[in-house]
């Protein structure tokens, strides 16, 4: 393996384990801040994607704007769901094991909408998978606490706890359709490669430039969390105090 290969592997750990750090951050310190979270990410790789893949709207696209719509539809609710989950309750480690169930919702993708066949193997794999995200699921719904500082004190704690435990099993719902939902998109994705040929910058510059109209709806949330973040107290992190 080359220097380049493995400086491209340590880089995309590093970036990785970094961003799932700040993000359990920002999200202890303001579970609704998914909504902002998203825009944000869609506002940088657009404006990256503008300057670097676009060149300023000179550099010509190769996939008409019309295979774009579908796509960037299913990209665009999977996106927001995953981070809107942060408001049910669902921690940053459920999360990040959750969504390595992509597995399971692919191959049943493939097998309804792709016709594939798959070996033993591969579906004991995925079951052993599965199975492990699940244990780690109800691990998680038993070890939450109560944590509300606005909680009515006259609700009995079991109401609470039942309140809690609904929202959690939203939260899990919506991260499930997000799953399916991101593998009909890799599905789709997969036919316009087959069409126009490999074209990931260009396909990550559009998905998230033409999603940020779509983001008007989310407005008042954004702001009122931009206020939110703003009045919020500097986060010290262990390895930088």
């Amino acid at each position: 393996m080359n220097s380049k290969a493995i400086t491209a592997i340590v880089l995309v750990y590093v970036g990785c384990g970094l961003n799932n750090v700040f993000l359990e951050y920002l999200v202890r310190s303001e579970p609704g801040t998914g909504n902002l979270i998203t825009f944000s990410q869609f506002v940088f790789i657009a404006i990256h994607g503008l300057i670097f893949t676009s060149k300023f709207g000179q550099a010509p696209r190769v996939i008409p704007l019309s295979d774009y719509l579908t796509l960037v539809t299913l990209f665009f609710i999977t996106s927001v769901l995953n981070n809107w989950v942060f408001d049910f309750h669902i921690p940053v480690p459920l999360h990040m094991i959750f969504r390595s169930g992509s597995l399971i919702t692919n191959m049943i993708m493939g097998i309804i909408i792709l016709k594939k066949r798959y070996t033993f193997s591969k579906f004991l794999s995925v079951i052993m998978i599965s199975a492990g995200i699940a244990i780690c699921t109800i691990i998680s719904s038993g070890s939450k606490q109560l944590n509300c500082a606005d909680c009515d004190t006259t609700i009995p704690n079991t109401e609470k706890e039942d309140a809690k435990m609904f929202w959690w099993l939203i939260g899990i719902i919506l991260l499930t359709t997000s799953l399916f939902l991101s593998a009909r998109m890799g599905i789709y994705q997969e036919s316009i490669y087959k069409r126009h040929g490999k074209h990931p910058n260009e396909a990550l510059y559009y998905t998230h430039m033409l999603s940020l109209p779509a983001f008007i709806f989310y407005a008042p949330n954004i702001i009122e969390h931009i206020g939110i973040v703003n009045k919020s107290e500097i986060i010290e992190f262990p390895v930088m105090s």
